[in-house]
């Protein structure tokens, strides 16, 4: 059974920081693809970060600069270093783990970390 346990959401102020964790199951993290995705009320998912499984980095227009994505393959975490945090970064973010296969992938989700930015 794959899990993915988020943690480090919160209520901060304007141009504060926070950093996100992501622990997942062993038997997903080494081999998939991990992402933060975030979702605004009445608004859709949106990616914010992913990283593959060799390490390379991918961010929204939105968050580069101020957001850095990681992962620690021996803890089978990943994380999301915000910071210069906006109002408009408040949302509900959500860990994300893709399983690639031949022609289709899987889906993984976490039950997400509220963050709220205070203006």
């Amino acid at each position: 059974q794959v899990q993915l346990v988020e943690s480090g959401g919160g209520l901060v102020q304007a141009g504060g920081s926070l950093r996100l964790s992501c622990a997942a199951s062993r038997s997903i993290f080494s081999a998939a693809v991990m992402g933060w995705y975030r979702q605004a009320p009445k608004k859709q998912r949106d990616l914010v970060a992913i990283i593959t499984t060799d390490g390379t980095p991918n961010y929204a227009d939105s968050v580069k600069g101020r957001f850095t994505i990681s992962r620690d393959n021996a803890k089978n975490t990943v994380y999301l270093q915000m910071n210069s945090l906006e109002a408009e970064d408040t949302a509900v973010y959500f860990c994300n783990a893709r399983r690639w296969s031949v022609g289709s992938y899987d889906d993984y989700w976490g039950q997400g970390t509220q963050v709220t930015v205070a203006s």
